[in-house]
């Protein structure tokens, strides 16, 4: 959220959630503000025209009509409010793998994130 307020509240909700054991949670500032602490930190990205193709194919499919310029226009601008805003912007944390997903499906994302982690679902190793 762009307001402090709410970002405080769920920061408290986040962690309480977190801290009764193993748990995914996903966001724009959970590996640097919410849990810093987390085991594994993974920083998905992808260009922002693929990011553009993936929301604009799920926005069709759910009956959206906005060109594909105009879902890539959109997240430029939501990039630029959330790496430019004063409180928790974004940005990957210094522990965190880094993942490009750029050309990479659902399946390949997900064999790379088990290459992270142990049979028992810890992490592996250090960055």
């Amino acid at each position: 959220s762009a307001y402090p307020g709410v970002r405080r509240a769920l920061k408290c909700h986040q962690r309480r959630l977190a801290l009764r054991g193993q748990i995914v949670i996903v966001g724009r500032d959970i590996g640097t503000v919410i849990l810093p602490e987390a085991d594994l930190k993974l920083y998905l990205d992808a260009t922002a025209e693929e990011r553009a193709r993936r929301r604009h194919l799920e926005l069709a499919s759910r009956g959206g009509t906005e060109t594909l310029e105009e879902v890539l226009d959109n997240v430029l601008a939501r990039d630029r409010i959330d790496s430019g805003r004063e409180e928790a912007p974004l940005r990957r944390a210094a522990d965190a793998h880094y993942i490009d997903t750029t050309g990479m499906d659902l399946s390949q994302v997900l064999d790379t994130i088990r290459g992270l982690m142990d049979d028992d679902g810890n992490a592996q190793g250090t960055v």
